[in-house]
């Protein structure tokens, strides 16, 4: 029994452990005033797979030098993370593609449609971050705290049930 009870317990410290980091990589930098956004095409493949999540950090566009990833919008909430080609600054415009693309994105990029450049990313997370918010989603997460809470109760609760039935045969 006990060593049940230790890898409930083991199961439950890493299921936390691994939410807690996931909430701190989203929570964080929002504090410190940086964007978060899950990519969703595989424009920039390798080196930003679908499904991951970016941090963006507000800069200055005309300081944004070839090669940088940034991250801009278009239409509506549409954000879109691409490596920058040229930076004109005279037309205060950024020229992107994506890296999984052939050819550099059609339009340039205004310097007020700049949200930031891209400091890090998290392959994968974004997936987790897409698909809580369904229902099917929301679901899971409470789905996951049943286990927690089922984890850190179950083993007491049959190490009693062990206990009792150990008294009635004696």
């Amino acid at each position: 029994m006990k060593a049940f009870k230790k890898i409930c317990s083991i199961i439950n410290i890493l299921i936390i452990i691994a939410l807690a980091a996931l909430a701190l990589y989203l929570i964080v930098p929002r504090i410190l005033g940086m964007k978060t956004f899950a990519v969703l095409s595989g424009s920039m493949e390798p080196e930003i797979p679908v499904g991951s999540i970016v941090i963006t950090e507000e800069v200055d566009p005309a300081t944004i030098t070839p090669g940088q990833i940034v991250t801009y919008q278009l239409e509506g909430d549409t954000m879109v993370t691409h490596r920058v080609v040229k930076n004109d600054k005279n037309k205060k415009q950024l020229t992107t593609k994506g890296d999984a693309n052939n050819v550099e994105d059609s339009n340039p990029v205004p310097y007020e449609k700049v949200v930031g450049h891209a400091m890090s990313k998290l392959p994968y997370a974004g997936y987790v971050v897409i698909y809580i918010k369904t229902p099917i989603g929301i679901a899971c997460v409470c789905g996951l705290l049943f286990i927690l809470i089922l984890l850190t109760f179950l083993p007491n609760v049959l190490s009693k049930e062990v206990d009792k039935k150990g008294t009635k045969e004696e």
